[in-house]
């Protein structure tokens, strides 16, 4: 996939000689029920499919339950379908109203009979005990049931009601948490790897490291063979897609390498319904970015959203909080996503799910000719890859790897820093628009990566970079010397002061009651904080030595009692162990090393001491480079795009949503909000606020034009032109 600027002149979204792919930008799914066959009310989806201005449908074909009468006898039926066909009579109302149809499969387990009928395509673990949950059996990915089964299951879709293609949620099948042993995998991994398969996890164990890397490879061979069969029997625009969560610090991607689907994949079904305890709203944008990164910006990325309640509980039929909805796809919206609802059951007896949507989904429509063919406009990259958070977070993933990853995620957001997730493979491929890489404890890291980060440097970049990041290879092994330490002067000694892992909240425990110190000859990233000459810290710091390229700014402070108050004293205030230290290249590039995990911590604790030193440390690199300046109250996720000749702005209303998780009951109005964008001598003549209908002359001064935004609600969209 291409994201060359000449390509994004017009909006191909509209193009109705486009493929369905490239044109199709809003989508509705009612994950249909065994009854819905006897319930689903033919009229008011029509209707529904009006109101929220939908160009394409995901309804319910086969897999897991079949809702249409297959001559596959061991596909299990509705318990309502009878003689009917639901999936048939969808699709037709659908066609009727011109919408494209995506069949929706669920593959990755079967009934009692199936099982019985062919036990050896089955999970099964070193016992040969075969994996079960609710009645059904897991099926192998490599079994003939993926191989030949589920191909002759779309080939018959396919002759039956043509859709335009397919969907499926389970398809990566059993998560890592099983080593299937059945004798198809068992021959697969001799014959693909020369070894026998693990009989434990690991990763110490070079076999099961290996296992890994196999069973992310066994996905995507599935992925391919599924749409050779699509399109050899439903044509080349035919695709097989599979479902995914966008997140991929998280345990349960299940061995969808994002890399490699994003590669293959024309279109990008994500699977991220709302927001949860850690991420927030922000992740929505953060998802947009993140897989637009990988299949490239002219790549339509349509993502399943939540209209049940979600969260603590989760209540299938009930309607979630409309504004909790409204705020999760408009900060989706903001990070390239295309808005996708999402109801469970045709028949809903609380109808207020159906008021969620629409608002949204017409906003979309009236903009739609400024929300696609677009390019991000950042300056910053935040490296990541599947392989640190398999190798390095191994069974620590969100201690080791999502908390330092979404502590300057949400450190940048919170300071309205534009930024882009930038895989680690892909660092040469975008460094000539960056100004500064960060590395969040990007600890496991290939020897081209590291040449990469090292060639950046050279070249006059910026790093900003925190504890082990590059120490140990791509398998997690740790390295004899440092690869960056000939553009830092750093060197590992491997040893760490203060807590590591987590710590105890009981406040007998004090591992992690520990601070950095503030020297009197303050660097610029303290300039906030004249009143104090500490700062909470409660992490872990990894000793080092330098040559006199880098410079120790702050010290750490041991922990000591917090209980009883009479015991809370400071016993060791001076210490010669540096928390952070800055620099630069000979290249004059800046250099920020946090020997301290401090993103880590402020991943934990959202403690904003933290979030400041992470965000100044980014702005110092980046030297103050930034395309967008934003002040005012509240916290706002923005988004900076560049549409040919406009500049175009997304200020998502987060306030009051940074706190304490629950669901979003009213938004909180905010401003006055001053934004200015660097425009290097070009003059905008207008501001169009798209959600308030109101147009702003800019004052143009010093290569930068300047609007006020008197009042946000829920979120504003600047077209600057």
């Amino acid at each position: 996939m291409t994201t060359d600027q000449t390509k994004l002149t017009e909006l191909t979204a509209t193009n109705e000689e486009s493929p369905w792919f490239e044109r199709t930008v809003r989508w509705g799914q009612t994950n249909l029920t065994e009854m819905d066959p006897v319930n689903w009310d033919k009229e008011f989806w029509k209707d529904y499919w009006k109101q929220t201005k939908v160009q394409g449908v995901i309804i319910n074909a086969g897999g897991i339950v079949a809702y249409y009468p297959s001559d596959q006898a061991m596909q299990y039926r509705a318990v309502g379908l009878g003689d009917t066909d639901l999936f048939g009579e969808f699709t037709a109302e659908a066609r009727k109203a011109g919408l494209v149809v995506l069949a929706r499969m669920d593959i990755n387990r079967a009934t009692q009979d199936f099982y019985d009928a062919h036990p050896d395509w089955f999970v099964v673990n070193a016992k040969g005990e075969p994996a079960q949950s609710n009645g059904r059996y897991f099926s192998c990915v490599n079994s003939p049931y993926y191989k030949e089964y589920i191909p002759e299951v779309l080939k018959e879709i396919i002759a039956k009601y043509k859709p335009e293609g397919f969907t499926d949620n389970s398809w990566t099948g059993a998560s890592r948490k099983i080593i299937c042993h059945c004798g198809y995998c068992k021959s697969k991994f001799k014959a693909d790897a020369d070894l026998e398969l693990p009989t434990t996890a690991n990763y110490d164990d070079p076999v099961y490291r290996k296992w890994i890397t196999w069973s992310y490879n066994c996905r995507i061979e599935n992925w391919d063979l599924f749409n050779a069969v699509t399109q050899e029997f439903g044509g080349p625009d035919c695709l097989w897609l599979g479902m995914f969560n966008a997140d991929p610090l998280r345990p349960h991607t299940n061995f969808c390498d994002l890399k490699e689907v994003g590669q293959r994949s024309k279109i990008i079904m994500c699977d991220h319904q709302t927001r949860d305890n850690m991420t927030g709203f922000e992740q929505n944008s953060l998802n947009g970015y993140l897989l637009h990164s990988l299949a490239g910006w002219d790549t339509l990325i349509p993502e399943s959203m939540s209209n049940y309640v979600r969260g603590v509980r989760t209540f299938r039929q009930g309607s979630n909080p409309s504004k909790e909805t409204q705020l999760w796809m408009l900060d989706g919206i903001a990070g390239g996503i295309s808005p996708w609802y999402h109801h469970v059951g045709a028949l809903q007896e609380d109808r207020r799910q159906y008021q969620n949507a629409p608002p949204v989904m017409q906003w979309h429509e009236q903009n739609e000719a400024y929300l696609y063919n677009r390019l991000p406009v950042a300056n910053i990259g935040l490296l990541w890859s599947q392989e640190n958070t398999e190798f390095y977070g191994r069974d620590e993933v969100e201690e080791r790897v999502t908390l330092p990853w979404h502590g300057f995620a949400r450190a940048m957001t919170r300071a309205r820093i534009p930024f882009v997730p930038v895989h680690a493979d892909h660092i040469a491929r975008e460094a000539s628009k960056l100004d500064v890489l960060i590395l969040p404890d990007l600890a496991a890291m290939t020897d081209s990566q590291c040449e990469a980060v090292r060639t950046f440097v050279e070249s006059g970049g910026s790093l900003v970079f925190t504890g082990v990041s590059a120490t140990l290879n791509e398998w997690g092994e740790v390295r004899e010397s440092f690869p960056l330490q000939s553009i830092t002067g750093i060197q590992h000694l491997h040893k760490v002061d203060g807590v590591v892992g987590k710590s105890s909240p009981d406040w007998e425990v004090y591992d992690a009651h520990n601070y950095l110190r503030i020297p009197q000859e303050r660097h610029a990233v303290f300039a906030e904080f004249d009143n104090t000459a500490i700062l909470p810290f409660g992490g872990t710091v990894h000793r080092v030595e330098t040559n006199e390229q880098l410079k120790a700014i702050a010290t750490y402070i041991p922990s000591y009692p917090i209980y009883p108050p009479e015991f809370s004293w400071v016993r060791e205030p001076h210490t010669d162990i540096p928390v952070m230290f800055t620099g630069e290249h000979a290249s004059g590039g800046r250099l920020f090393y946090f020997a301290g995990d401090i993103d880590r911590c402020y991943g934990r604790t959202h403690l904003p001491d933290l979030g400041d030193l992470l965000a100044h440390a980014v702005q110092w690199a980046a030297a103050d480079k930034t395309p967008v300046k934003i002040q005012g109250p509240g916290y706002l996720d923005c988004k900076l795009y560049r549409q040919g000749e406009r500049l175009l702005l997304h200020v998502i209303n987060l306030s009051g949503t940074n706190q304490t998780h629950g669901y979003i009951e009213e938004f909180l109005p905010i401003g006055p909000i001053q934004i200015s964008f660097k425009v290097d001598g070009w003059i905008p003549q207008r501001a169009s606020l798209r959600v308030s209908h109101v147009e702003i002359k800019p004052e143009a001064k010093d290569s930068w034009a300047t609007i006020q935004i008197d009042s946000i609600v829920s979120h504003e969209f600047v077209v600057l032109e």
